[in-house]
């Protein structure tokens, strides 16, 4: 459930040295694994605030897509949102490909996901896809757990680990329409509980540190 894209010119991180080496070595296995790509990217001037702009359009999409009755709707729908986690997966790697990677890059990509996050969620409420009240306490945790996450990063207050279970739920999501209808609820409930714990957290160490 840990997962930011978060390399800054200034060095500064919102995560503790264990995890940090964590993310570093994954971010160079993603580099090396995506090299091929990148330089096509770079061949082709593909930036990365492009494709952080072509993933929220996707995420939108899918919001938009979900709910249709035409054949192929909720396929398309699927599609768009597995296109939005990929190229999220792609934009921080070209950044630092392309020596860009900093912190308006970083708020960027994090407000593209969040939005995201915050649109799905309602769709699925909408659609009652899910309950309004674990949808609505997911995205009021998950919110406040990236808000505090950019107050910690500008502070220098590390995280020792960070829950962000977006990906966990946007894979459940088919799980539950076509094979196990109502469990996404359940799947919201123990993502509700880590979020709730690191936001009142959170509260306290930004507390503290002012």
């Amino acid at each position: 459930m840990c997962c930011q894209k978060n390399a800054t010119k200034s060095g500064v991180s919102v995560y503790a040295s264990g995890e940090q080496s964590m993310m570093d070595a994954s971010q160079q296995r993603r580099h090396q694994l995506l090299l091929p790509v990148l330089k096509l990217f770079v061949r082709c001037g593909i930036t990365p605030n492009l494709l952080t702009g072509l993933s929220l359009i996707c995420g939108i999409g899918f919001c938009f897509t979900f709910g249709q009755t035409w054949e192929g709707a909720r396929l398309v729908s699927f599609g768009l949102l597995l296109l939005h986690v990929l190229l999220d997966g792609i934009d921080g790697p070209l950044a630092r490909f392309q020596g860009t990677a900093g912190n308006r890059g970083s708020f960027t990509d994090t407000t593209s996901d969040q939005l995201v996050v915050a649109f799905t969620t309602i769709t699925l409420i909408h659609y009652q896809t899910v309950n309004v009240v674990s949808g609505g306490l997911y995205l009021l945790f998950y919110t406040v757990v990236v808000v505090f996450a950019m107050i910690r990063s500008s502070l220098a207050i590390p995280y020792s680990w960070l829950v962000r279970p977006r990906f966990f739920v946007y894979a459940w999501i088919p799980i539950d329409v076509y094979f196990l209808p109502g469990t996404l609820n359940y799947l919201l409930w123990l993502c509700v509980l880590p979020l709730a714990w690191k936001s009142i957290t959170g509260f306290y160490k930004i507390q503290k540190q002012l």
